[in-house]
């Protein structure tokens, strides 16, 4: 059973979060906060040049004694993405998370951004998976 990228998203919602490089890391944390997320975009204007989580806050503001209102999020967000598509499977986005050594990853279909997925989603997907094909065995045994 491989379940794709797509199936996730059509199920958690297409909505994504961002925040702009300028703008505080302060603000960003603020923002996460306000959607209960562990990341967000960073965009110079529309465009997504990278992002920022709440290890990068703990890594490179908390503890390095910077101040979080003066420290812009560009300073501290990760530039290099990695990213999956809608078409790539669970079990890839996985494997990838676990060689990058990341915890959020955006979707791009394309150049186009159309959601984002952390490693719980991704897990709760794989246990969804597996309690179906448990009851589908399940079923079977109890049937005969």
């Amino acid at each position: 059973m491989d379940i794709q990228i797509k199936t996730v998203l059509d199920k958690k919602g297409h909505d994504t979060y961002s925040i702009q490089t300028k703008q505080s890391v302060y603000e960003a944390i603020a923002e996460m906060n306000a959607h209960n997320v562990g990341s967000l975009l960073v965009k110079d204007g529309d465009k997504v040049v990278g992002i920022i989580t709440e290890r990068d806050y703990t890594r490179k503001v908390i503890l390095l004694g910077r101040a979080s209102k003066e420290t812009p999020v560009e300073m501290i967000m990760s530039r290099d993405l990695v990213v999956v598509s809608p078409t790539d499977s669970v079990k890839d986005a996985m494997k990838l998370m676990t060689e990058r050594r990341c915890r959020h990853l955006p979707v791009f279909d394309g150049d186009q951004l159309v959601g984002m997925l952390s490693i719980g989603d991704l897990v709760k997907e794989i246990i969804a998976g597996l309690e179906f094909e448990n009851q589908i065995l399940e079923d079977y045994i109890h049937s005969r």
